[in-house]
């Protein structure tokens, strides 16, 4: 059984994912200290309580997620369900590892890089702050004939309902993505010439810019387009220290 300890672990999330080069809304790399060594990790997207029970019940020594505890400018009061977490992984000594903006950028095994993976897209360029705005074409240079045809193959690939506004009813050639909830790089991706924008969530300006724009606007879901990175990251540095890893997937309909 292989082995390491949790700060050369630590060591090489951060080489990878490189979180000194973010601004960010939540601290990266270790969250809550478990034990010292770790020999199965367990990915999810978020640090509910449901995924903390589920590593208990795997024997994990560490998980990895995308979504942590804390977030700038919470109420750092430790009760209720931030208590019953903190208490989950503590009780058991897990060790918490959180990454959010650094996961969602990387060009390979990151949010965006697999959500186009796995939607048969490949990028060409970056947009928007930080650069986590992707957009290109589908890998096989064919165009959807319509952002309804699109929706769909969405809906198959993701196994999710997709909100879909579009008014132009035209092909799509050029296709903009940004998992989560990056509704606010809508219009930088209007301005790097896409036709369609993929998401996870839609706030209420988005429908007038899609409307007037005549810009495709379609959201999949923040959980369902953020669940490849964190199994793709966590997968690649087990199998690079020989560790196990499971994913599990806490369904979340948001």
């Amino acid at each position: 059984m292989h082995m390491i300890h949790r700060n050369e672990l630590l060591g090489a999330f951060d080489a990878l994912l490189q979180p000194e080069r973010f601004k960010d809304f939540a601290p990266n790399g270790l969250q809550v200290e478990g034990r010292d060594t770790v020999h199965l990790i367990v990915s999810g997207v978020t640090a509910s309580r449901a995924l903390i029970e589920a590593a208990i019940a795997a024997q994990a020594d560490a998980v990895f997620v995308h979504h942590g505890l804390f977030w700038r400018g919470q109420d750092g009061r430790v009760t209720g369900w931030m208590k019953q977490r903190l208490a989950l992984l503590l009780a058991h000594d897990i060790n918490l590892f959180a990454y959010h903006l650094p996961l969602d950028a990387h060009p390979e095994f990151g949010n965006n890089a697999q959500l186009g993976l796995k939607l048969g897209l490949v990028s060409r360029s970056r947009f928007g702050e930080q650069d986590l705005g992707f957009i290109g074409e589908r890998a096989d240079g064919l165009a959807f004939a319509s952002a309804t045809l699109l929706a769909d193959h969405l809906k198959y690939m993701l196994n999710r309902p997709v909100t879909l506004i579009d008014s132009a009813q035209r092909a799509i050639y050029n296709i903009a993505w940004c998992s989560g909830g990056g509704q606010g790089y809508f219009e930088s991706a209007i301005a790097a010439g896409a036709d369609a924008f993929i998401t996870g969530e839609i706030s209420e300006p988005q429908a007038h810019y899609a409307r007037e724009c005549g810009v495709a606007y379609l959201a999949c879901g923040h959980h369902a387009s953020e669940r490849y990175g964190v199994a793709a990251v966590a997968g690649h540095i087990a199998a690079q220290y020989g560790l196990q890893h499971e994913f599990i997937d806490i369904d979340n309909p948001a």
